[in-house]
């Protein structure tokens, strides 16, 4: 295993995270524990959560996923050697239910920390992350040009400012964003230089064959900043594997839940049927060459995987071990030509 530091820290973590969206939806407590011991004996150290899974969110299964790594944490009691980040979320996404108001105020802020805490078995979170902005903007799948909502009133401050004071208590260690923009992005990092305020660490953001959109822009601002990219749907909700290519698989992510459709296009089969087309070509297979592609990247801190089955698991982490060669990544930037990021 590989690894890197948290960017401005001496936190060493892998350069493969353990996503854990799947535990108490398609996962079992005993599925999660075992994938857990798993990624810790392969040298993982980074495991990644947020208070609203497991994914497909809803209410009966809220907070499951936090509390399975939570009792799996008494159980080993290994807190101390692994990097565990968490996500509160923000508005519009129709999630209500996880509390009131859903917003980033002091307020939800420490609800949310106080209950991740309790979730998680645990005194501290590593990586407190914002799991989507709280003003509207383009996210998952959207395209074109977003209703920018002119009501909405700049908190950067007041938000770091409430996350300043939750690290002196020593209930975070460092902060991060996820599904951001540029703006967000700068606007967080200027904040805290201005003010001595807490200053983010990571930014997690889909990431693909699929989905390069990270490429422009934010890739700059991570590399000039150091602030890393924790890649996330690295195979594009099991999309990369080739599995679906003869037909959605009924028990898969994609089939179990057709809400999900940034990866429906029919761009996204045809880029897909080539790159497996290519990986094939040259002794791989598609998902060996997916997830070797954003580790790869300058920009990439540390890859996200999941796996609902433990062969999943165990081809995932093995796959980190495929170097890509010049070549490889010259016909892979071919096809993104033809079919660019098909699913934003």
């Amino acid at each position: 295993m590989n690894y890197t530091t948290l960017p401005n820290t001496d936190i060493k973590v892998s350069k493969v995270c353990l996503g854990t969206m799947t535990f108490g939806e398609q996962n079992t407590e005993s599925d999660a524990h075992a994938q857990l011991d798993y990624a810790i004996e392969k040298g993982i150290n980074f495991i990644d959560t947020a208070e609203m899974y497991p994914i497909a969110a809803r209410q009966a299964t809220l907070g499951s996923t936090e509390k399975y790594i939570g009792s799996w944490l008494k159980k080993t009691g290994n807190r101390d050697n692994l990097v565990i980040a968490t996500k509160i979320a923000g508005p519009n996404r129709g999630m209500e239910y996880i509390r009131q108001p859903l917003n980033f105020s002091k307020k939800s802020i420490h609800e949310a920390v106080e209950l991740s805490l309790k979730n998680l078995q645990t005194d501290y979170i590593d990586l407190y992350q914002m799991h989507w902005p709280e003003r509207v903007m383009n996210m998952f799948g959207q395209r074109g040009v977003s209703k920018i909502d002119t009501q909405w009133q700049d908190n950067f401050f007041e938000v770091l400012s409430v996350y300043d004071g939750l690290i002196k208590e020593g209930k975070l260690r460092h902060i991060g964003v996820s599904n951001e923009n540029p703006y967000g992005v700068m606007k967080f990092l200027n904040e805290s230089e201005k003010h001595n305020l807490p200053r983010i660490a990571t930014i997690q953001n889909p990431y693909s064959l699929l989905n390069r959109l990270f490429e422009v822009g934010l890739s700059e601002i991570c590399m000039r900043e150091n602030v890393g990219l924790m890649a996330y749907s690295p195979l594009a909700f099991s999309f990369l594997t080739g599995k679906h290519l003869n037909g959605l698989q009924p028990d898969s992510r994609l089939g179990l839940f057709p809400q999900f459709t940034r990866y429906a296009g029919e761009n996204c089969w045809k880029a897909t049927k080539l790159y497996q087309e290519l990986a094939q070509d040259n002794g791989l297979t598609l998902t060996q060459m997916a997830l070797a592609f954003v580790n790869q990247q300058d920009f990439v801190m540390s890859t996200i995987i999941g796996a609902t089955k433990m062969e999943q698991l165990q081809e995932n982490i093995a796959a980190f071990e495929v170097q890509l060669s010049p070549e490889v990544i010259a016909e892979i930037n071919k096809i993104q030509s033809v079919f660019p990021d098909p699913a934003p």
